[in-house]
This record gives C-alpha cells, structure tokens and sequence, in this order.
C-alpha cells in the first residue's frame, strides 16, 4: 500500500514492539513468571497479573489463522485489493497479529498458509507485515 498508514504513539510498554523492525526482530511482551506472552503490549501481564514484563524476540514465523481482502479505497493513495490476515505466531501462544499478508497476489493467501514477518518503516516505526514462505 502505498497510503501512509496511521501509526502509534510510542510509549516504554510497546516501543519494543514497534521498533524491533530495526533489528530485523518481532519483539512480544513476556511475562518472565508464568511464561505467557502479552499482546497487545501491556506493562502488567494478563494471566498472573505480574509487573516482571519485557520483550522477547520470537522466531518471526507464523500462519495464517483466518483473513478478508479489502477492496474499498480508504485513502487515494492506497492500492487495492490487499489481504488482512490474523496471524498465529510461532513460539508465542495465544499471540494472534492482525496484519497484511504482502508479495503475493490476493488470490494466493489462504488459511493455513506459512507466513513470516518483514517489515515496512514508517518514521520511527516498523509495521510487522508478513509474506508466504514458498
């Protein structure tokens, strides 16, 4: 899409997240006491309620758990049609990111499909998109 995308305001809780793009890196909130993932980012985890939270890269890896594709033009700019997928992501259970699925034809996402994260810089942020893995 070539639209610029509305973009988050960066805090200490998912700046991680945001950036991890950087590095190459998926960056989740971990709660480090009863090892569950936190997503969305929060500075308390939502299993035992704990404060000892902070990043983890994960593996980057995923599939596609369920999607839509968009044909309406939101914005001049935008290009259409393009894929909006949930992606179950590998290593973080219960961790699911609403997405695009990029560099491919709409027609070739589907559930069940591969898929690993790249990353589109927008300012200071990194997006976590994913394309298929062949």
């Amino acid at each position: 899409m070539a639209a610029p995308r509305p973009l988050p305001r960066l805090d200490d809780t998912n700046r991680a997240f945001w950036t991890g793009g950087a590095e190459q890196e998926l960056r989740l909130m971990h709660c480090r006491d009863c090892d569950a993932f936190i997503h969305p980012p929060r500075p308390v985890c939502r299993n035992c309620l704990s404060e000892n939270v902070a990043p983890r890269t994960v593996a980057g890896t995923g599939v596609v758990d369920t999607f839509t594709v968009n044909y309406q033009k939101w914005h001049p700019a935008m290009e259409v049609p393009f894929v909006i997928a949930r992606v179950a992501v590998d290593g973080a259970p219960g961790v699911y990111l609403t997405t695009n699925i990029v560099g491919c034809p709409v027609e070739a996402v589907d559930i069940g499909d591969r898929v690993r994260v790249v990353f589109e810089r927008q300012d200071d942020v990194y997006l976590p998109l994913f394309e298929k893995i062949d």
